[in-house]
């Protein structure tokens, strides 16, 4: 397996950020795309006028992500962004991705069965686990829990960096998610052992809370009565949006796969006709767009190779030669350096402002406060001169010194 040390932040390959499907009309993703334009705006606005916008994770499939993550509300879709962040710098992702070996790959992948093939119809890459023929006994052996976090890391860095540029360029469309295929035949209760549990769990952990949004399909194929058991417990651990995507199927699933991927890019294994035997097997090859030599000079040409300190760096440039693969996004609007500058020299002028309104505030505050305690002083006296005053008024009334009755 190759690994490509890749830093990519954005190629424009549609109008918009969001991914399309030929099933909605036009103007249906136009508006679409429109409103997710401005809300990416304004979400890395929000962020740059906060100073938390870095550099190269500020591009529009990201922010995207996460405000999809959280249903577009700006405020939550921050902190969800920054935890995000947090966890890239504690975790030390970026020294993962470029230096990290795993060198057990080989072995792993012979007790645990997975790996990237092809794409599907709509040119995202698909994934396939294998799961009904892992050996976890022989995996542990192979490999630790921690070791295999860190590949895992690794992979889904390189699906943002290079497979979803790739398959933007082959297809001519923008692509930031995948479809992703579990065969689960002979899997049960039985094999959700404790190891098994602490995997799958920091696995989805780290899939769902800093890897939102790139999952386009999920289908379970092979699915028995025993499976559908343990279906429910693993559920509980995943989020609605999820399980939104999530098709479960029994033997009789090839049609279902059928509607979304090519034979040819299936597996024979799966009910498809590749065999990839020049690989060793579908799962050795890790075959699609992002290994032809000219989409990854592309690719190549619009970032940055292998820098672990690229976030003191400002945002890339669209590449001037995505050109002849995809429509020029000629309204995005760059972060430039002076820009930058400008709306923080803006942001500090602004605080300045707002402390001086603060201490006016303030000294307003106490002004009131001293009034307040001399009302309350004055208001017993007022009282009682009101007092004096009635009981005055009634002792100068005249006295009716008439009776009435028979003379």
């Amino acid at each position: 397996m190759q690994e490509t040390e890749v830093s990519i932040r954005d190629i424009h390959i549609s109008d918009g950020a969001a991914e399309e499907d030929s099933m909605q009309p036009d103007t249906f993703h136009e508006q679409q795309n429109s409103n997710n334009e401005q809300m990416v705006e304004a979400f890395r606005n929000l962020l740059l006028l906060h100073g938390q916008l870095p550099s190269n994770h500020g591009d529009s499939n990201t922010l995207l992500r996460f405000l999809k993550m959280r249903d577009f509300d700006l405020g939550k879709a921050k902190d969800a962004f920054l935890n995000y962040m947090k966890w890239r710098v504690d975790s030390k992702v970026d020294i993962i991705s470029k230096e990290f070996r795993f060198e057990e790959y080989g072995e792993v992948k012979k007790h645990y069965p997975h790996g990237f093939h092809k794409v599907d119809k709509s040119g995202r890459p698909i994934y396939i686990e294998r799961l009904g023929m892992v050996d976890l006994n022989a995996f542990s052996k192979a490999t630790t829990i921690e070791r295999y976090v860190k590949y895992h890391i690794k992979e889904q860095e390189k699906t943002l960096s290079l497979r979803y540029p790739a398959c933007s360029i082959a297809s001519e469309k923008n692509v930031s998610s995948t479809t992703t295929i579990l065969d689960v035949s002979g899997l049960g209760m039985s094999n959700f052992s404790k190891s098994a549990r602490s995997l799958f769990m920091e696995i989805q952990k780290i899939d769902s809370n800093y890897y939102p949004e790139t999952l386009h399909r999920l289908f379970v194929v092979n699915a028995s009565s025993g499976f559908r058991m343990l279906w429910l417990a693993l559920k509980t651990f995943l989020d609605a949006r999820t399980l939104a995507k999530v098709q479960v199927l029994g033997p009789n699933y090839l049609g279902e796969l059928l509607e979304a991927i090519d034979p040819s890019n299936l597996p024979t294994f799966l009910g498809g006709n590749c065999t990839c035997s020049d690989y060793g097997g579908c799962l050795f090859s890790d075959e699609g767009p992002w290994n032809d030599p000219n989409i990854k000079k592309k690719i190549q040409e619009t970032c940055t190779v292998g820098d672990a300190d690229s976030e003191e760096h400002t945002m890339d440039k669209v590449s001037e030669n995505a050109s002849t693969y995809q429509k020029e996004d000629s309204g995005k609007n760059i972060i430039t350096l002076q820009k930058y500058a400008s709306l923080k020299a803006a942001v500090k002028e602004a605080q300045k402002r707002i402390e001086m309104l603060e201490m006016s505030l303030h000294e307003t505050k106490r002004v009131m406060n001293g009034l307040a305690e001399i009302i309350e002083t004055i208001k017993p006296n007022q009282t009682e001169t009101t007092n004096s005053q009635m009981q005055t008024s009634l002792d100068r009334r005249p006295k009716d010194t008439k009776t009435s009755g028979l003379s």
